[in-house]
């Protein structure tokens, strides 16, 4: 059969007589069965064995090689799940020695490459597939030898034992490509040995189990990579290990314990991002892999990996262009590696607070930064299309001759074979493709990796005489420089200050000269000075918010912004340094997220969360509120969003997070007690939390504690289902204080807010859970009047909605009863002459916009007057909970004009505008008399109108 039969394609001149002379041994080897050649193979060999050598080598040496994968169906196949596992342990079985060991090892390996090779350069398989077949095969080589072996060394020292006397095998993680089941073509294998528990073997020599364990490692890797007759199975790479080759092969859990807390370079993290068991002993390596989780990934947004990635790029940027190596499609610009660095940065920044990013493989990893916003659509495509490309270069590289390399060639044969491989029609059009690849990621790498540019080319350190650092500060627009002098010499005297390690020093004195030209620009710039300082003092501890704000240029703009404006802000921020997380993508900074938006985002930030961890529940919870209130007050002082809006984010943040301490004290209460009668231990049936005051009149401020009440229903007496029954009321109760302690319970991030209970029936002499007839029977029979205006705000917020909806029954009978109004007009009118004599502000020259007359509680007594008064005409009065709202239906029911309800509603919107910015500046919410002076007279008219009859 002529070689121009076997080419559909035509080959390139420099690759037709190889084949052919190549075809022309093969047919004489095989001639008894080469015409049953399938003719799927026969259109594929030529092109197969002129970009791989490699294969035909192989086909060449043991022709019976490609019979048997035809025969079996494999070569047409893809892997089926186990099938390698499954094949080693038969090929292996009865192997008698170490010799015979690995020659079936490498006779069963070069069969599989030139299977992988075939599919994969024939275009029978994804990449996706190819990667994958070649991890499954090192890893199935891996752990049959290692059984194998394990098994032969136990037999000749005795089997190590763990605690509970079962045998204890080694633990292989499998690193970098092998890891993520990326593998390329003839890639090695990076490895670390580990194992469980030290020990003795029984025995006369009586051998440590770390000289067991070291001598198995030792023999596994001679098995695998010695070279035979038959070649090798993979060579074996272990300098990842603790402390690299001056290491031990081999270390106990105990030893990398103590490594990765306080030994480990920062580089060790990246090496770990893929780590994965993939042999040995596996449910000891997901508990190493558990341990090793806080090590890679950070709970804070970690740009210190930046600096690090940076640096290792440099290094090898060095040792390419020494080597003259700039044409490395792994390391070279635009390479494989930077496309790697990419992702892992995003990874090692943000894989602590999202769980996603923690996947192994690449591709998987770059839809998620996409999904998650972190790189844009185009430039995730346009990375995705460049790593495939770029890998399959490197497979077809690897496949020519079945060596390591990543080096771009310059022989004419392997050019020629490279461009025709990537269907290129010669070298010159193959090279232009691919440099424009690798300049599109080199780009994208520059953008994400490389330093931003100095702002300010002035140095500044702390250290600096005082004469040298106040012409430095004149420079920085300080003119006279003695404020930020003075500052400057307060924080150098800061005990935390002067406990950095040089490297935090370091990136201090990176970040002072921006941040301190940003603050001279500042309106106010010694109090914005003053402020800043506070945080940096706040967060020097953890050098890793400097790098933050040193490496984002922007993000020290925002926290420039937002501290000038607010001390809230500042003093927040320093309280919670994690909040400076949000000022990296200013996007997200000033949009406040939706109620669904809001949901997700706390869904996934639980997701991150074990589950079974109570204090790092309460963590994610309180930082979950701190950053969503963050970006309500940016938008607030951005002016983004109306003072009525505010309050309904504010108040949407409490409902979720009410909802979800119910929803996990529930859960806590149940698993200890059972549930009550026909409740549902997954959700919280028969109970509700109620809402009162700011959080029930959907008017949340920042700082707002909560006004709420608990109400259940049920047989008071039944017991729970649980092996600890109790009553249905004591569950109640006791699930109404778990749900106190998750809102108010003080942890490493703060409280998520102070509860106030004192709206409950009887007040603090009452029960902290009321059933709804005994509710109903206190409201309608006992509740004085300050309680019916407090029942005014009150609405369901949390818990089963059919409780909620019964309680909404019980308020709008009792807010309908018929009164006597003259007498209703002066219980409130009482209650407010005491609140004033006892709140409202005594300097004529000042307003308080609260308290004194006029203000923000005299139009909510006057709303609830009008509600009390006419609710029992007017049904639609009993409906809604909030002042603005109120105010339309009051006017419906022909209460108030048209012009008193808009005058109300203005007052009430400005006067708690007013007070949201007061907030924000940590001042109390009090102006100039005159500064509402006329607002205030109309709002006093109505006032006297209405209430002084």
């Amino acid at each position: 059969m002529p070689v121009t039969g076997l080419s559909r394609d035509a080959l390139p001149e420099p690759l037709r007589q190889p084949v052919a002379l190549a075809w022309s041994e093969f047919s004489a080897k095989a001639a008894s069965w080469v015409s049953a050649l399938p003719p799927e193979v026969v259109d594929s060999l030529a092109r197969v064995w002129a970009v791989s050598p490699f294969v035909a080598g192989q086909c060449l040496r043991r022709p019976e090689l490609l019979r048997e994968l035809i025969e079996s169906g494999r070569l047409g196949c893809a892997l089926r799940p186990g099938e390698y596992r499954d094949a080693l342990r038969r090929t292996l079985a009865g192997s008698a020695d170490d010799g015979e060991l690995m020659a079936r090892l490498r006779r069963f390996r070069n069969r599989e490459m030139v299977r992988i090779a075939w599919r994969d350069i024939a275009g029978w398989a994804s990449l996706e597939e190819t990667l994958e077949a070649l991890s499954l095969l090192a890893e199935s080589v891996v752990e049959e030898s290692l059984a194998v072996l394990f098994q032969r060394s136990c037999a000749v020292h005795g089997t190590p034992l763990d605690r509970h006397g079962q045998p204890q095998s080694l633990v292989v993680l499998g690193m970098g490509k092998l890891g993520a089941w990326e593998l390329n073509f003839s890639s090695d294998i990076d490895l670390i040995f580990a194992y469980r528990e030290d020990g003795v073997l029984p025995g006369k020599k009586g051998l440590h189990y770390a000289e067991f364990y070291t001598r198995l490692a030792q023999n596994l890797i001679k098995v695998l990579e010695a070279i035979t007759e038959d070649g090798f199975v993979f060579r074996v790479d272990t300098r990842l290990r603790p402390f690299g080759e001056s290491g031990p092969l081999v270390l106990s859990f105990a030893a990398l314990e103590a490594y990765y807390q306080g030994q480990a370079r920062e580089w060790e993290r990246y090496a770990m991002v893929k780590a994965r068991t993939i042999a040995g002993d596996f449910a000891a390596g997901r508990e190493l892999e558990e341990f090793l989780r806080p090590f890679v990934y950070r709970r804070y947004l970690d740009y210190r990996a930046l600096g690090e990635l940076r640096a290792l790029k440099r290094k090898i940027a060095q040792e390419l262009r020494r080597k003259d190596r700039q044409d490395n499609i792994k390391l070279g610009p635009g390479g494989i590696r930077e496309i790697e660095f990419i992702v892992q940065a995003f990874q090692l920044i943000r894989g602590g607070r999202e769980k996603r990013l923690r996947q192994r493989r690449l591709q998987a990893v770059l839809t998620a930064l996409g999904e998650l916003e972190l790189l844009p659509d185009p430039v995730v495509a346009r990375l995705r299309s460049a790593y495939r490309q770029l890998r399959t270069v490197e497979n077809r590289l690897q496949q020519y001759g079945d060596r390591q390399t990543h080096d771009l060639p310059v022989d004419p044969r392997a050019r020629a074979a490279l461009a025709y491989a990537l269907g290129h029609p010669d070298w010159d059009n193959f090279r232009a493709a691919l440099d424009e690849i690798r300049a599109a990621v080199h780009e994208v790498f520059e953008q994400v990796i490389a330093a931003p540019e100095a702002q300010d080319r002035i140095a500044l350190a702390l250290t600096d005489p005082p004469e040298q650092l106040g012409s430095s500060l004149r420079a920085l627009g300080w003119e006279p420089p003695e404020p930020a002098l003075v500052a400057l010499e307060r924080l150098r005297q800061t005990p935390a200050i002067r406990r950095l390690s040089a490297r935090a020093v370091a990136e201090l004195e990176r970040l002072l000269p921006s941040l301190m030209r940003a603050a001279a620009a500042e309106t106010e710039p010694a109090a914005t000075l003053e402020r800043l300082l506070e945080v940096i003092t706040a967060v020097a501890g953890r050098s890793v918010y400097l790098s933050l704000l040193a490496e984002n240029p922007p993000a020290l703009a925002q926290l420039v912004k937002l501290t000038a404006t607010s001390p809230w802000i500042a003093h927040t921020i320093a309280r919670h340094p994690l909040l400076l997380d949000e000022l990296v993508d200013p996007r997200s900074l000033y949009r406040p997220l939706d109620r669904d938006q809001l949901a997700r985002e706390l869904t996934r930030k639980l997701e991150a969360v074990d589950p079974g961890d109570p204090e790092q529940l309460l963590i994610a919870l309180r930082q979950f509120k701190q950053a969503a209130v963050l970006r309500v007050a940016a938008a607030d002082l951005a002016g983004a969003i109306p003072v009525m809006v505010v309050s309904d984010h504010l108040t949407a943040i409490a409902e979720l997070l009410i909802a979800e301490s119910l929803r996990l004290a529930w859960r806590q209460t149940a698993a200890r007690h059972g549930v009550p009668p026909a409740a549902s231990p997954d959700r919280p049936d028969g109970f509700a939390v109620i809402a009162y005051g700011k959080l029930g009149g959907i008017e949340l401020g920042y700082g707002s504690d909560l006004d709420l009440v608990f109400l259940y229903e049920g047989d008071d007496l039944a017991p729970t289902s649980g092996d600890r029954p109790v009553t249905t009321a004591e569950f109640y109760a006791r699930l109404a204080k778990r749900v106190i302690h998750w809102l108010t319970t003080n942890s490493p991030a703060g409280v998520l807010y102070d509860v106030d209970l004192r709206l409950r029936p009887s007040g603090n002499a009452g029960l902290l859970v009321s059933s709804l007839p005994a509710y109903e029977t206190y409201q309608m029979q006992s509740a004085w009047t300050w309680e019916q205006q407090a029942l005014v705000k009150a609405r369901w917020v949390a818990g089963d909605p059919g409780v909620g909806a019964r309680f909404q029954g019980i308020r709008e009978r009792s807010l309908r009863r018929r009164r006597e109004i003259g007498r209703l007009r002066q219980e409130i009118r009482d209650m407010r002459e005491k609140m004033r004599a006892s709140l409202s502000g005594k300097d004529p020259a000042r307003f308080d916009l609260k308290r004194d007359e006029g203000g923000i509680v005299d139009i909510e007594f006057l709303v609830q007057f009008g509600i009390l008064s006419r609710a029992s005409d007017h049904e639609a009065l009993a409906r809604w909970t909030d002042v603005v709202r109120q105010l339309d239906a009051l006017t419906a029911a022909g209460f108030l004009s048209a012009d008193a309800a808009a005058l109300l509603r203005r007052a009430y919107c400005t006067f708690r505008e007013a007070a949201h910015r007061a907030a924000l500046r940590e001042q109390p919410a009090v102006v100039p008399a005159g500064q509402y002076a006329e607002l205030r007279a109309e709002v006093q008219a109505l006032w006297r109108e209405f209430m002084e009859r």
